[in-house]
């Protein structure tokens, strides 16, 4: 009985854990959407920040694009041979890599990347006390650390897409050009006939999304870090798995949402 009623505490205080932690992340973002259109706007850290995301991230984009691109085309071609539509490959690819792999690939790149750094740094300050400092010093910590990173990841993310969707192609078309020798203008040309406005629209939404949501939970992570240095580094692993997550869920229902609309 005693066991029982233990079981029954820690279920009951799981819950209500998991609820307190999905209101104060609602709270979380909803200071957000107030704080960035207050004054000071702090452009300088803005602009820091997207180099971070930015700049900092081509290299790892680059590598996973061009892979990405090379090892897609290659596992489709011999089923699209088998069934004589290898001259489909390179609409197959371009649907693949801006309505799907483009977004995907790059969100998860940045939330291993982007989303555990910026749930380290953040929570490595409130450990140490920095975050407190800044209050003391009358500055909004919120608005100078948090509003300036989900701006930066919303704003640099799509750029990312688009890069790591071009990066993408090229690699396909060096690997279309090693078996047929075609010419990068005709490959390209194939890759866009069957892509329209609203499937790059739905990209750059996903992106943006996307972006929001790892700057969202890495900065609601580390921001409220606690523990010591075994918190910043549990900020930093949940910033990346719950981001991870998000990204899936939000994958899904962005693309019944973009399929509900074509139809009608």
């Amino acid at each position: 009985m005693k066991i029982y009623s233990k079981d029954k505490y820690i279920f009951s205080k799981g819950l209500d854990d998991y609820f307190s932690g999905v209101y104060k992340s609602y709270k979380f973002t909803l200071q957000f959407f107030k704080e960035v259109f207050k004054r000071p706007f702090h452009h300088r850290e803005l602009v820091n920040q997207s180099f971070e995301v930015g700049l900092k991230s081509l290299a790892l984009i680059s590598l996973t694009g061009f892979i990405v691109g090379i090892v897609f085309t290659k596992q489709s071609r011999p089923s699209l041979e088998e069934f004589g539509a290898a001259s489909w490959l390179p609409s197959l690819i371009g649907i693949a890599l801006v309505k799907a792999m483009g977004p995907l690939v790059t969100g998860l790149i940045c939330a291993g990347k982007i989303g555990s750094s910026i749930g380290a740094e953040l929570g490595s300050m409130r450990v140490t006390e920095q975050i407190d400092a800044m209050e003391v010093s009358a500055i909004n910590p919120f608005k100078y650390l948090v509003v300036t990173r989900i701006l930066a990841t919303s704003i640099m993310i799509p750029v990312l897409t688009l890069y790591c969707t071009c990066v993408g192609l090229y690699g396909s078309y060096l690997n279309v050009h090693s078996v047929e020798t075609s010419s990068i203008v005709a490959y390209y040309q194939n890759a866009f006939s069957t892509i329209r406005f609203l499937d790059i629209f739905v990209s750059v939404i996903k992106s943006v999304v996307f972006g929001f949501t790892i700057g969202v939970v890495g900065c609601y992570k580390g921001f409220n870090a606690s523990q010591g240095t075994r918190g910043v580094g549990k900020a930093a692993n949940q910033a990346v798995v719950l981001s991870m997550f998000l990204i899936f869920v939000e994958e899904y229902v962005i693309v019944q949402v973009s399929n509900w609309i074509q139809y009608f």
